[in-house]
């Protein structure tokens, strides 16, 4: 899951927006560490996780720090590109750009699909039941490491 909160621009005026990958914790260490390392340069989010949260979608051109599981943010990203597709349209080279070691969409499905069943995502969506199938619309994201704000 990816989260930005606000709507800046990133200028002096005013903070980045923020953007989590997943729940803290090991997989959110994982996912930054791609990010930090140039490994990951997409994501994807359920459509419905925007709806659910009122946010708006990611915009090509914006910048947000990411967050670690701390709360810290550890570097700033760039938006590059959106789109929105059935989970049936992800690709293998979506799947690879996302950094997390699966080369095909079949791995990375099954993964995800864990993820977006879990309890945690459930309760987050407000649906205990939730499911995806081949039709749920994703966000797929691909974006551009600006810079490393780890200390050092």
């Amino acid at each position: 899951m990816t989260s930005a909160s606000g709507t800046g621009t990133g200028d002096a005026q005013e903070p980045l927006p923020r953007s989590e990958f997943a729940f803290p914790g090991p997989l959110r260490e994982q996912l930054v560490a791609a990010i930090l390392d140039g490994t990951k340069t997409a994501t994807t989010s359920l459509l419905r996780e925007y709806e659910h949260e009122g946010e708006g979608l990611p915009v090509p051109g914006v910048r947000t720090a990411v967050v670690d599981s701390a709360d810290v943010a550890v570097a700033v990203i760039e938006t590059t590109e959106v789109r929105i597709v059935p989970l049936s349209e992800v690709d293998d080279a979506h799947a690879r750009d996302e950094g997390e070691g699966h080369e095909t969409a079949a791995a990375w499905r099954t993964a995800h699909e864990t993820y977006w069943h879990s309890g945690r995502m459930r309760s987050a969506l407000g649906d205990s039941a939730f499911t995806v199938d081949d039709a749920t619309p994703v966000v797929l994201e691909r974006f551009r490491l600006v810079d490393d704000l780890r200390p050092g």
